[in-house]
């Protein structure tokens, strides 16, 4: 799965259930796909973990068989127990040193930074990749530090060579600006969980993308 990082970073979705509506996140998350989204990245903040488990499985049942990757955010050992694609931690979560001995070397494991100096530490110490975050304000998450722009992306691609997604902000409008700065993905929250129609928000940015 490692060799093929790239194939799977361009739409990222990262899931809010509480954008979504009242549908169900399955729900959300299929069209979402069938509009182009190439990664699911599960995000949980307030559920048990029991609850936690039952939508990464169901997601798994989902994702699998579409060969869209799914990534659970911070969660360990909810990556472990479902044998997710990979994990997304952020600068608080479980050092890389310890994901990696826990998850085997070909988890995919991405790192959270909000400055120069964290995706800087992150790829020396064995990311697979970097969400650069926030890259634009958002009220989707409200302990994230300032955002870092278009200049922030520009500046963390001349200094590491893994890959990078945008996070923060990010919609039909500016998609292409991001990886026109060197980003090799996004990860959209609100534009596409918030969506009427999830499948259309997600053809129309992954259009915008190329």
């Amino acid at each position: 799965m490692r060799e093929s990082v790239n194939s799977w970073l361009l739409l990222n979705l990262v899931t809010d259930r509480s954008l979504s509506q009242g549908r169900s996140l399955v729900e959300v998350v299929a069209e979402a796909v069938a509009g182009g989204v190439t990664c699911v990245q599960l995000r949980e903040k307030t559920c048990s973990t029991r609850q936690f488990l039952d939508e990464a499985l169901a997601l798994k049942a989902l994702l699998q068989p579409l060969r869209v990757s799914l990534i659970i955010n911070d969660r360990v050992d909810i990556a472990m127990a479902v044998g997710a694609d990979g994990v997304h931690l952020g600068q608080s979560d479980m050092p890389i040193s310890h994901a990696r001995h826990l998850l085997g070397p070909d988890c995919l494991i991405g790192i959270s930074a909000e400055s120069v100096q964290d995706a800087l530490a992150a790829e020396q110490q064995g990311a697979d990749y970097i969400g650069i975050s926030p890259v634009f304000s958002t009220p989707t998450k409200t302990d994230t530090a300032p955002a870092l722009g278009l200049n922030g992306i520009r500046q963390i691609r001349e200094l590491v060579r893994i890959p990078l997604v945008g996070i923060g902000g990010i919609n039909l409008t500016n998609a292409r600006q991001v990886i026109a700065a060197g980003a090799d993905g996004v990860a959209v929250v609100s534009a596409i969980m918030a969506a009427e129609s999830p499948r259309q928000a997600a053809e129309v940015i992954r259009r915008e993308l190329g």
